[in-house]
């Protein structure tokens, strides 16, 4: 690893506590995010070449409470601002202790930055670049390229979240304890979000963003260290490990797709398959099963299989109806589909995928026409088949699904 590269996975290591002590002490959510982003961009500039100082986090925290001061004294309101936050700060707090002052993070600065960036005033695409942003230490152009949308656009979008939660009032404290458990599913969601979108991107040139998955992961692990006792936090990690673990069998040299009845199992890490199995094992032994458990350990059936042969579908189909039973949604039903297919043959799938092809939140995705599609081939249906893979290729804006699915139907269409 390069020098830039340690600094890189330092400073976002420290991006939270350092984003966690100024808005702890001067509120301000949104200045001090801004501050705390100019802190950054100026140690990935500095230290690199410089060196890291004996203190990063310090150095950091003295930068950016410069760059707040000199947002504070910008402000025509500077007098009112400043008798605002002395009137909240408890007497301790009206002296702060050197940024030189090696201190322990606190250790809830990252819950409650995570619970802040997923606030329910802020929109779900929002929530997610704001997460990233302050949590992950991500500028607003990697964000951006990440997303493959224009900065200009990205930037936008993050100072409207921020604007959205200083407008509903919020603070920087912990949401009551009535509210932790649905906030917490939210926080969870986005990390979801950011990991599907790196893993299958939604669109343009390229399957994967590596860049997305592992920082899905890395946040993710750091909220199941602040909270182990979480199964569905364990879950979602677990799932995530599992999962990525396939990445280098997904795509063959050219980029070209590959199914997982198709890939190449030794390519399979196995340090995140076993990490992974071990977790979502211990979790299930304690407490209440949520979603993500079960999605965890339908992964973990699949990474168990030496084969695509030997996979045990009929476990796979008995946790899909079991998380379609807690959390049913036309995504869980479509993949009983492809289960059920494998136990019972392809006719029962066919039929199953009846019942949500007046779903909305199905029909606008390619996906509906790419399992029939594929259902449809195992049938001895090639005419239809055909028809469905090139409605799915039309529909999806991923390139090399595009081309998988285009594949797919001129194969049929050389065979027919």
């Amino acid at each position: 690893m390069g020098v830039g590269e340690r600094v890189e996975d330092l400073l976002r290591e420290l991006a939270p506590q350092v984003l966690g002590f100024l808005a702890r002490r001067h509120g301000q959510f949104d200045l001090c995010e801004d501050a705390v982003q100019e802190a950054l961009l100026a140690a990935a500039t500095q230290w690199p070449a410089d060196g890291v100082p004996a203190n990063p986090r310090g150095w950091l925290i003295t930068v950016a409470t410069r760059k707040l001061t000199d947002q504070f004294r910008s402000e025509s309101a500077r007098r009112k601002r400043e008798d605002n936050l002395a009137a909240m700060a408890g007497p301790e707090e009206l002296v702060a202790p050197g940024a030189d002052a090696d201190q322990p993070p606190e250790s809830d600065d990252t819950l409650t930055l995570l619970f802040l960036c997923c606030h329910p005033a802020v929109t779900p695409a929002s929530q997610v670049a704001l997460t990233l942003r302050a949590v992950g230490g991500l500028t607003t152009a990697e964000i951006a390229k990440a997303f493959m949308v224009p900065e200009a656009t990205m930037a936008p979008r993050i100072s409207r979240a921020k604007k959205s939660i200083k407008q509903a009032g919020s603070r920087f404290v912990l949401p009551p304890a009535e509210e932790r458990a649905e906030r917490l599913r939210v926080v969870l969601q986005v990390l979801y979000l950011i990991f599907n979108e790196g893993y299958t991107a939604s669109s343009g040139p390229e399957l994967q963003r590596v860049e997305l998955t592992a920082e899905a992961i890395r946040l993710t692990r750091l909220l199941y260290q602040l909270l182990p006792d979480d199964g569905e936090v364990a879950g979602l990690l677990a799932l995530m490990l599992l999962t990525d673990a396939r990445r280098a069998a997904r795509t063959r040299v050219d980029g070209s797709m590959v199914p997982i009845d198709e890939q190449d199992r030794s390519l399979w890490l196995r340090e995140p398959i076993d990490e992974g199995a071990a977790l979502i094992l211990r979790t299930l032994a304690h407490g209440e099963v949520g979603p993500y458990q079960l999605q965890a350990a339908i992964a973990a059936v699949h990474a168990e299989a030496p084969s695509a042969e030997e996979t045990d579908w009929p476990q796979i189909l008995a946790l899909y109806q079991l998380l379609e039973k807690i959390a049913p949604n036309p995504m869980v039903t479509l993949n009983r589909a492809i289960a059920l297919s494998q136990v019972e043959g392809p006719d029962a799938g066919l039929a199953l995928l009846t019942t949500i092809e007046d779903d909305r939140l199905i029909t606008e995705s390619h996906r509906l026409d790419a399992v029939r599609a594929h259902l449809l081939e195992r049938a001895g249906r090639p005419v239809e088949a055909r028809e469905h893979y090139l409605a799915a290729a039309r529909r999806t804006t991923s390139l090399p699904e595009q081309r998988y699915l285009t594949a797919k139907a001129t194969a049929i269409a050389d065979v027919t």
